[in-house]
């Protein structure tokens, strides 16, 4: 039998829960409010206070499991259909034939030479820095040639993506996708570098708005990556490792890993093969179109980053954070993006509260800059302007505001699913419907 039974009360101590063993079949257990327990253990006494794994209060985390089995049946299901193309249609890409047809005719690839072209404003970007850093222009007429670049960056891709007759919305999508990332970079360039000039110039030894030109050596692989300072970054080498790296907030000496761990890319790589696989083998309206958003998110924000960040041993891998918790409309938008999240706190959310405006209208504006590049991403491409991605990312505003407001906990994050797993599909399909109907049944 087993048994049970408490011992005298201590008193004037406080002792925590602790487990103390007598003999084999005996423990106590020393309770907080100043009592003791004994249980006698006998072999049918296999029963203690604890709670299921699966309930929050248990403090179980490890899942790695479960996410090894979704990964295993996604490989599984999609295995079949994988060799069954093989089989009948055999290999479809080659890229040997691939880059044979670009060179004997590029213009049948505008997409490809629209992101090709994108390195003038790159070089454009650089050697005006190089002139505002010797003095041979000035910063007023500095910032205006970086002005008219940068808008240069946004119009002459559109403007391209409009007028060539053979640019599909595929092509158009990437191309501008590129064209408005190196407009994000190019942006954080400029600003970085003003910021080290103005530092230069006061002779102060550290940087008192960011860390972006620190005076001292980044750790973290610094022994193998040598220290940069202003204006020793203003090189090719340094342009071109800030435009591939996965980030858009420029600074001198980024952290850095000290290998490649070739494991780690391998696995990169492989996720990066099998997810279009898999997306591929969705049939189109049979699948959610939330399911497919996360998919991609993985493929992008999770293998592709991961990858890119492997390969330049870029130190930084935090891309996202876990937006899936999200209480609040806000948290979902500043955790999901960190890149992107970290470049608006940055470069146009923070130095709009230096000049005075108030928190709720920075906000706003932060939510409008997303909304028109949003629009911009769908409606050049499609050729066609709705407005619904720019309605859409606006609304977010008052949902904000409402869920904050009414909602938290649980209510708080089931709001934020309803809004991916409704709003979004609502928007693709209203594009797609109007889309559907210029090219192929009329206009509306």
């Amino acid at each position: 039998m087993s048994c049970h039974f408490a011992l005298t009360e201590v008193t004037n101590c406080f002792i925590p829960q602790v487990m103390v063993i007598i003999r084999q079949d005996v423990k106590i257990l020393m309770y907080p409010k100043n009592q003791l327990a004994v249980h006698c253990l006998l072999p049918h006494s296999c029963h203690v206070l604890q709670e299921s794994l699966l309930s929050s209060a248990s403090g179980y985390s490890n899942y790695r499991g479960i996410l090894n089995w979704c990964v295993v049946m996604l490989v599984l299901s999609n295995a079949r259909l994988f060799l069954e193309n093989i089989i009948k249609y055999g290999i479809l890409v080659d890229p040997i034939q691939v880059v044979s047809l670009f060179l004997k005719d590029p213009y049948s690839w505008p997409a490809a030479c629209l992101i090709i072209v994108s390195n003038v404003f790159i070089l454009a970007a650089l050697y005006t820095e190089r002139r505002l850093a010797v003095g041979t222009i000035s910063e007023m007429t500095g910032l205006i040639l970086h002005m008219f670049n940068l808008t240069s960056l946004l119009i002459f891709p559109s403007a391209t993506v409009l007028s060539v007759p053979s640019m599909t919305p595929v092509g158009g999508v990437l191309s501008l996708g590129v064209y408005t990332v190196l407009f994000l970079k190019l942006y954080s360039y400029q600003d970085t570098n003003r910021w080290c000039r103005e530092i230069r110039q006061a002779k102060a030894k550290r940087l008192t708005r960011s860390y972006s030109c620190p005076s001292v050596a980044q750790s973290n692989g610094s022994a193998v990556h040598a220290h940069v300072t202003y204006p020793g970054n203003l090189t090719h080498r340094d342009m071109y490792y800030f435009v591939f790296a996965p980030t858009l907030c420029y600074q001198l000496n980024f952290p850095r890993s000290s290998r490649i761990r070739k494991r780690f890319l391998m696995r990169r790589l492989f996720e990066m093969w099998m997810v279009p696989t898999i997306q591929n083998s969705m049939k189109p309206f049979q699948v959610p179109n939330h399911l497919i958003w996360l998919i991609f998110f993985y493929w992008f924000f999770h293998s592709s980053m991961n990858f890119v960040a492997e390969l330049l041993q870029f130190g930084d891998r935090e891309f996202y954070k876990d937006w899936w918790n999200s209480e609040t409309v806000t948290y979902f938008w500043a955790n999901w993006n960190i890149p992107v999240h970290k470049w608006c706190l940055r470069h146009f959310y923070k130095p709009m509260l230096r000049k005075g405006i108030n928190k709720f209208c920075a906000q706003t504006a932060v939510f409008l800059v997303s909304a028109f590049f949003h629009e911009y991403l769908v409606s050049v491409p499609l050729k066609m302007f709705r407005l619904w991605a720019f309605m859409g990312m606006m609304a977010q505003v008052p949902l904000a505001w409402f869920v904050s407001r009414f909602l938290n906990g649980n209510y708080g994050n089931a709001a934020v699913w309803i809004s991916l797993i409704i709003g979004q599909p609502v928007a693709v399909l209203m594009y797609v419907h109007d889309y559907y109907v210029i090219h192929y049944g009329g206009t509306t």
